[in-house]
């Protein structure tokens, strides 16, 4: 059996004397997206900074396609494929669009690699922005440029966090049709998202934190099944 993309076993995880993950578990399968749902200040954020490096697990395993990696620095996890599309976007706002782009580039020898020119067929309105300083686009082309950013690094595993916040709807239905083209090539995803919605219409698995502790977890189609679960822990429908 192939392993999965992504696996993150029994974490703690602590920022000082506060417990924030609880033994967490959650798998990405390959070629799958998985949702990450919770209100806030569930531990979703932390489980992406925890899969990236930027804070080492007390105890538990991360793995990346059954290579373990927990406490790793962030550019060897960076380097074994894992790109973070952080909430806020975090672009470098003094840098042109293009120079935002070639700043996380990473060379590939595959065949469908992500280049630079690659990110602006994808997102047009990157390239007429191209030499444009990031910090004066609007926030929906901020976030075709934190997105852009990351698949330049080529990744096999990209974790997004809240990327339609604070976007237009229109915007917002850009993006995630941007998000269904990736998982339709193949990339395996973690998408954290309030807009719970949005997610069960394109997650193939979901995982539910509630207080730093998983409280749900399973297919999204089964997840949908059981609404009166969905309510207790998200408020929705």
């Amino acid at each position: 059996m192939a392993p999965d993309a992504l696996s993150l076993s029994a974490i703690d995880a602590f920022y000082g004397d506060s417990h924030v993950l609880q033994g967490v578990s959650l798998r990405l399968r390959e070629g799958t997206l998985l949702g990450l749902l919770g209100r806030n200040g569930a531990g979703k954020t932390t489980c992406l900074n925890v899969a990236v490096g930027l804070l080492p697990p007390r105890r538990g395993t991360v793995s990346v396609f059954g290579t373990d990696l927990a406490g790793a620095a962030p550019e060897d996890i960076a380097a074994a494929g894992v790109s973070l599309v952080p909430q806020g976007r975090r672009i470098f706002r003094s840098l042109t669009v293009r120079e935002n782009l070639a700043v996380a580039a990473r060379r590939s020898r595959l065949s469908d690699a992500w280049t630079i020119e690659k990110v602006f067929v994808a997102f047009p309105r990157l390239r007429e922005r191209s030499d444009q300083i990031a910090g004066y686009l609007s926030g929906g082309e901020q976030q075709m440029l934190a997105i852009g950013r990351a698949l330049t690094m080529n990744p096999r595993v990209l974790l997004m966090d809240e990327p339609s916040e604070g976007l237009a709807p229109q915007i917002v239905a850009d993006v995630m049709a941007t998000i269904r083209s990736l998982k339709a090539r193949g990339l395996s995803i973690v998408l954290v998202e309030q807009n719970a919605k949005l997610v069960l219409e394109i997650a193939d698995d979901i995982v539910i934190l509630n207080s730093g502790r998983v409280a749900l977890a399973g297919s999204a189609e089964e997840l949908q099944r059981s609404g009166r679960d969905l309510r207790q822990h998200l408020g929705i429908f």
